[in-house]
């Protein structure tokens, strides 16, 4: 009997002792638990943004939205604060290049979206973050799948998008009407319906014996591709599929060069300045109320908006670009959107993505929509009909189904500037266009080669 009151005792201490532990255990997996969680959230400091304007206030600061982003994150992050870098679009890119050969790059940047898609250059460098660990399925089933495409790199994703644009031609219905010419039916055209009613608007206004008033100009410089669909109207593009042949003095896109100058050269239905590098000139030549002189511009999007605003509210329609051979409109697109470079700390590298999806919500893009001109890259965006009240936009959207994206080599910067410059030498009428795309050739060919 004492000897089975003795080991029911000993057996009970046992449990006890046991439960205690347990207990004394879980109390310290929970304190470590929260320890850990504590120290994850706990990352403090800065966080450089990169950013170029956008629309502007009353106060015309083209910067405002990003600092108020900027704002909101730190008041729902404590010690974190965002430094907000401003540059200039034209300047971006060279900058970052500065930067990153520095190994000085900020924490987030914007993608250009004239520029369509994220640097595969730069992913080569190891200088982007993917950002595939902080993205759901979920999250990515919202995005357009061109969009994203536009940030994949072999197959990871390498930056989060938020706007989608294309470049469209828009028509002064004013100078129109008063030269009794037709707009295009339903803003569709063949080349030589095109031409022929550049032809028909180009007229002497001042009755001075010269022509005054042009149908049709646009710009050629390097980064900037709104006459490149014209290049592409008869099934030509500037490189291979695969990215190894240069392919921009096929006759296809030699007779396409060819006749869009031909408006300018042979015909006189543009005016000098066509061709040149002055994007003002050539939009205040559209838009200005004080000049008015060219009737159809091929623009991006941001500009239907712009023609809609008080500065220069103009009568206008959208139209596609003309068709071709190929009998298909076609349009050059373009995806905006943020990428994060490459972080050493991983606290901070999760802070800084959570900074890059709450600038790319669904609700920034659809005011990004309302407020900039730009499409919404995620379907939860464009669901909200942010384009209702603006049929000109909403016409604009419809021409991304023909958009194509520039090549993503990664020396296409410099492959654009030798192809561009030929360009700008055949609308200037120093060359031909089968002479000036030939002598693109090598000099192309040595940046495929590298």
């Amino acid at each position: 009997m004492k000897k089975s009151k003795w080991l029911t005792l000993f057996l009970v201490s046992i449990m006890v002792l046991s439960l205690f532990a347990g207990c004394t255990n879980d109390s310290s997996s929970s304190d470590n638990g929260d320890k850990g969680a504590e120290e994850e959230k706990a990352w403090t400091g800065e966080i450089t943004v990169w950013d170029a304007p956008r629309w502007a206030d009353e106060n015309d600061n083209k910067f405002h939205w990003i600092e108020a982003k900027a704002a909101e994150f730190e008041q729902a992050h404590p010690g974190v604060k965002v430094k907000i870098v401003q540059k200039p679009w034209a300047e971006m890119a060279d900058n970052l290049n500065v930067a990153i050969a520095g190994r000085a790059w900020p924490d987030v940047a914007p993608v250009d979206i004239s520029g369509g898609a994220v640097s595969e250059k730069q992913v080569e460098q190891g200088v982007i973050e993917s950002m595939d660990p902080f993205l759901t399925e979920e999250e990515l089933a919202d995005f357009y799948p061109n969009a994203l495409d536009a940030y994949t790199v072999e197959g990871k994703l390498y930056g989060v998008p938020t706007a989608l644009t294309v470049h469209a031609m828009l028509l002064n219905l004013d100078i129109f009407e008063a030269q009794n010419v037709e707009p295009p039916k339903d803003g569709k055209w063949t080349f030589a319906e095109f031409a022929e009613k550049m032809k028909q608007l180009t007229h002497d206004k001042d009755g001075d014996g010269k022509d005054d008033v042009f149908g049709f100009s646009t710009y050629i410089l390097p980064g900037y591709y709104e006459a490149w669909p014209f290049f592409f109207i008869n099934g030509g593009r500037p490189l291979s599929d695969d990215l190894s042949e240069y392919t921009f003095d096929d006759p296809a896109v030699v007779s396409a060069v060819k006749q869009l100058a031909d408006l300018k050269l042979i015909d006189n239905a543009a005016p000098q300045e066509m061709g040149g590098a002055d994007v003002g000139g050539t939009w205040k030549a559209f838009a200005d109320s004080a000049q008015r002189t060219v009737a159809v511009e091929p623009w991006a999007t941001w500009a239907i908006q712009a023609a809609q605003g008080e500065k220069f509210k103009t009568n206008f329609m959208v139209a596609e670009y003309p068709t071709g051979e190929t009998g298909e409109p076609v349009t050059i697109s373009g995806v905006g959107g943020w990428v994060m470079f490459h972080q050493e700390d991983e606290a901070k590298k999760k802070v800084v993505a959570e900074f890059i999806k709450y600038i790319s919500a669904t609700e920034e893009q659809v005011l990004a929509a309302k407020k900039y001109g730009v499409f919404p890259a995620r379907e939860s965006a464009a669901d909200q009909n942010p384009f209702a009240d603006n049929p000109a936009m909403a016409r604009a959207q419809e021409l991304t189904t023909h958009g194509v994206s520039l090549p993503r080599h990664t020396e296409w910067k410099k492959i654009d500037e030798v192809i561009q410059k030929e360009l700008q030498l055949v609308f200037n009428g120093e060359k031909t266009a089968e002479q000036a795309l030939k002598d693109a050739r090598p000099a192309v060919e040595e940046f495929l080669n590298k």
